[in-house]
């Protein structure tokens, strides 16, 4: 059953992407609200595989790459989405989808043995990974904004305007919404590392140790917090804020992957 919701929820995925990428070259509203609705539909069956999952494991989704990557992509679609439907901007989906298929493809191709379960459970346990994960969603989600960003920017700048650059949010809208997203990461990632230690270092009788996992969200959170300041600066407004905001993305992914993988212990099932 798992391989059915895994196969349809790529399907519909991918028909989202190739509806949005559509609705770019397309003066039609249905094209869009067709990809809405496809990227819905994706969103449930992704759900499903991830409740079948947890059943057959007997545990919450996320205790590997695998889960995590997975709950990653899921959570950065349902922020999208909601995204989309209070702006009424469909033009980013089209850069959004794929950073959630290559998440979701990416968790499949990783090891799928279950580890041992986690040194803390319970509710506290599961928001204070919940929120760390859609975190990270928010920031992939400011990522994909400031990537836009740069490209229509540079096409402006060229003056090799196409059909579908007409289509794309205003270039002020783009860098609202990427700092919206950047504070609600910084407000998620925050909480979920107070619930961290309440959850496992009061329970452990360790308030703080130099666990690499610690001392990287620190770095993320010192990171996107100069992303916020500097962005009110006229000489870093722009272009070069969303440049610092990809380089910042990328210190999300080193911390989501090797230093869960390789250099960490307490970390490595999220």
């Amino acid at each position: 059953m798992t391989a059915t919701y895994a196969v349809l929820t790529i399907l519909f995925y991918v028909a989202s992407l190739g509806l949005y990428v559509g609705s770019l070259y397309s003066s039609h509203a249905l094209a869009g609200r067709a990809a809405s609705a496809c990227l819905a539909g994706g969103l449930v069956f992704h759900y499903l595989m991830l409740l079948e999952r947890s059943h057959w494991v007997h545990s919450v989704p996320y205790l590997d790459l695998y889960g995590s990557m997975s709950l990653f992509g899921w959570l950065l679609a349902l922020t999208y989405l909601g995204l989309e439907l209070f702006h009424r901007q469909r033009s980013v989906g089209a850069f959004v989808v794929p950073v959630v298929l290559v998440l979701l493809l990416a968790g499949s191709l990783t090891h799928r043995a279950t580890p041992l379960p986690p040194p803390a459970h319970g509710v506290v346990f599961v928001l204070h990974v919940t929120l760390s994960i859609l975190a990270y969603a928010a920031f992939a989600l400011s990522f994909v904004l400031s990537v836009m960003f740069l490209v229509e920017e540079r096409v402006l700048r060229r003056h090799k305007l196409g059909s579908a650059v007409w289509r794309f949010p205003p270039l002020e809208l783009l860098d609202r919404m990427s700092r919206s997203s950047v504070i609600v990461g910084l407000v998620t990632i925050c909480a979920g590392t107070v619930l961290g230690y309440v959850s496992v270092d009061r329970q452990t009788g360790r308030v703080w140790h130099s666990d690499p996992k610690y001392l990287i969200t620190i770095l993320v959170l010192l990171l996107y917090a100069a992303y916020l300041l500097i962005g009110r600066s006229a000489n870093w407004r722009g272009a070069r804020a969303s440049r610092f905001c990809v380089f910042n993305f990328a210190v999300v992914i080193l911390s989501f992957t090797v230093v869960n993988l390789f250099l960490t212990k307490a970390h490595r099932y999220f």
